[in-house]
């Protein structure tokens, strides 16, 4: 299962994929928790440039470039194999981070990114995505602007907000949009009880008869070789 957690600056994403990872493995599952940019060796790279302070005048399409291949390196290295082991992957941001900041923030045309987030998530998608919303203005008094992307303004933040609004609305059946302003452990729970079915489906899929019958077709044909 892959999950990914997607929202404005200071909407609380971090905080809740960590407290996800730390519920699902302490329900036996194993998990890989994730972030972008930055959740490889050349992410880590491409993160210093995208949000450090070196770089201020960035132009739109270099920025859309660099994240794009971070995520390039990020699905290769890191996500299809932990899904390819059956582990639950939590991304602190994914696909749709580039269509509402790059599209929808620097209004980029949404066709180019579309194609290449494609080409780059090798049409990989979150089988779930918990969209933390909350206004541009009560997250700024979350805490400092930090990094260049956080130092936007206004209009900027507005933009995106309502880009990722947009996506909740074209992909209902994926995006579950989620208040950001309630409590952390609120929304943590909001969150659970979202989430509950999906995890009882894959219980399901992964006891069911058919599983069942290939994991003994699996053992007999090792025993017949022996």
């Amino acid at each position: 299962m892959f999950i990914s957690f997607e929202g404005i600056d200071k909407s609380g994403k971090t905080t809740q994929t960590s407290l996800l990872a730390q519920y699902l493995k302490e329900r036996g599952h194993r998990v890989l928790k994730t972030s972008e940019p930055g959740g490889t060796k050349l992410g880590i790279k491409a993160k210093e440039i995208l949000l450090g302070p070196s770089h201020p005048k960035m132009s739109k399409i270099s920025e859309l470039l660099l994240y794009l291949a971070d995520r390039a390196e990020h699905v290769e290295k890191i996500i299809k194999p932990a899904l390819a082991q059956g582990k639950i992957v939590i991304s602190d941001r994914f696909a749709d981070a580039t269509l509402a900041y790059q599209g929808y923030g620097r209004e980029l045309k949404m066709e180019w990114i579309e194609e290449l987030n494609r080409i780059v998530t090798q049409d990989i998608l979150p089988d779930i995505t918990f969209l933390l919303d909350i206004n541009p203005s009560l997250a700024r008094q979350r805490g400092e602007k930090k990094d260049r992307m956080e130092q936007e303004g206004q209009s900027f933040h507005q933009r995106v907000r309502q880009g990722y609004l947009e996506l909740a609305k074209s992909h209902p059946e994926r995006i579950k949009i989620v208040p950001g302003e309630e409590p952390p452990q609120s929304i943590h729970l909001t969150i659970r009880e979202i989430l509950s079915p999906y995890l009882a489906s894959g219980e399901q899929k992964k006891n069911s008869p058919e599983k069942a019958r290939l994991k003994r077709a699996s053992i007999e044909g090792s025993e017949d070789v022996i």
